[in-house]
C-alpha cells in the first residue's frame, strides 16, 4: 500500500471478506478480550505477528516497538508505554505466556551497532536502543562474525531479563502462573526460531 485510498480500499475488502466471515467472533470480542498470550514484537512492517502465528482477532495481546525491547522496571512517574501494557497484560488480562520476538535485519539493532552521523540514529531512537548497550558491547567484544544477528538474539535475552525486573512479572513466574519465551523470525526464509528454555539456544521450529 502506498496511498490512503489503497488503505481505505483494504478496509472495504476486510469488511466484505474477513469481517463478514467472522462477524460473530467480532461481536463477541466487542464485549471484551481474554488472550492468553502477550507478544512483544518489533514495529518492523515485515514481521507481522498475527500473520506469522496465523492468529485470529482476540488471540494475541501484541505490543510492538523499535527492536522489540522491554525496558527495566522503573517506577519514576514518567511515560512508559511498554511497561503500562505489560502491567495490564499480567495484572488485568492474566496472560499465561509472554513471548519476545525479534527478527532478521532489525533496524533498531542496526541503530545500536551504528555510530557517528548514521541516519538510523535519532533524537528518540538513540536513547531507546541504548537499552541494548550492554548486549552490544558483549557482542562486539566476542568478535562475532555476524554482530547484527548476534545482537538480535542478545536483544531478546535483554528483554527477557528486564521482564523479570518487574515485581508483578517475577511474582507470576515464580508462582507458575506465567511463562516467558523468546523467538526470532527470519523474514527472508519465513523461519521461526524458538528459544529453548533449558539451553538458551534458538532452534528452528519444524514446518
Amino acid at each position: 500500500m502506498k496511498t490512503i485510498e489503497e488503505l481505505i480500499e483494504g478496509y472495504r475488502r476486510f469488511r466484505g471478506g474477513v469481517y463478514a466471515e467472522q462477524a460473530a467472533l467480532y461481536r463477541e470480542l466487542g464485549e471484551g478480550q481474554s488472550p492468553a498470550i502477550m507478544l512483544i514484537a518489533c514495529a518492523d512492517s515485515r514481521a507481522e505477528p498475527s500473520d506469522i502465528f496465523a492468529a485470529a482477532p482476540g488471540q494475541l495481546f501484541v505490543v510492538r516497538n523499535v527492536a522489540n525491547l522491554v525496558p527495566p522496571y522503573m517506577p519514576d512517574g514518567k511515560l512508559h508505554g511498554v511497561s503500562s501494557a505489560l502491567e495490564y497484560a499480567v495484572n488485568v488480562l492474566k496472560v499465561k505466556h509472554i513471548v519476545v520476538m525479534g527478527h532478521g535485519g532489525c533496524g533498531g539493532v542496526q541503530a545500536s551497532l551504528a555510530g557517528g552521523d548514521n541516519p538510523l540514529i535519532g533524537e528518540f531512537v538513540t536513547p531507546w536502543v541504548s537499552l541494548l548497550d550492554e548486549a552490544r558491547d558483549r557482542v562486539l567484544e566476542s568478535g562475532s562474525i555476524n554482530p547484527q544477528f548476534s545482537l538480535e538474539l542478545e536483544g531478546i535475552e535483554t528483554s527477557l531479563k528486564n521482564l523479570l525486573s518487574f515485581p508483578f512479572v517475577e511474582k507470576a513466574v515464580s508462582a507458575g502462573e506465567l511463562e516467558l519465551h523468546g523467538a526470532w523470525f527470519a523474514i527472508k526464509h519465513g523461519e521461526l526460531h524458538w528459544r529453548n528454555a533449558s539451553t538458551g539456544r534458538f532452534e528452528v521450529v519444524d514446518r
